[in-house]
């Protein structure tokens, strides 16, 4: 197969932040999923390593600044989002500042119990599914 011919992946970041004993979802703006909850996240920029776009991502949809905590895992499955092969590196991002409030790509910011949480956008379900564990414990200490 030539460069050419290539069909391209795209690479995005999804994050888990636990805050004030809860779990940050954004309400979509956009489509695909518009008006779904959702982890907030999106297409890593060229040139950007993984690690930065995820807390420029949550800084951008949730007023949150946050660090780093512990990758859950990547999420390759090409039909996990409807516009194409999109590749996930999701990861726990603990706050660190900011003012949790809606930002560019998110019709709103809300919090919730991890036992009861809303249908989710894209494979967000099974990512926290994955970081309960790690999530149980971060958020007892909370």
């Amino acid at each position: 197969m030539s460069f050419e011919t290539m069909r391209c992946i795209t690479l995005t970041v999804d994050a888990i932040i636990p805050y004030e004993g809860k779990i940050v979802l954004i309400r979509r703006l956009n489509d695909p999923y518009k008006g779904y909850y959702a982890l907030p996240g999106g297409i890593v920029e060229y040139g950007e390593r993984v690690e930065d776009a995820v807390l420029r991502e949550v800084e951008e949809e949730t007023g949150l600044k946050g660090e780093i905590y512990k990758l859950v895992g990547v999420y390759s499955d090409p039909k996990r989002d409807p516009r194409g092969h999109f590749v996930s590196i999701c990861f726990v991002v603990l706050p660190r500042g900011g003012e949790l409030k809606a930002g560019s790509d998110a019709k709103e910011v809300a919090l919730f119990n991890l036992d009861s949480l809303p249908k989710l956008a894209f494979d967000h379900e099974k990512m926290l599914k994955d970081a309960e564990v790690i999530l149980r414990g971060v958020l007892s200490k909370m």
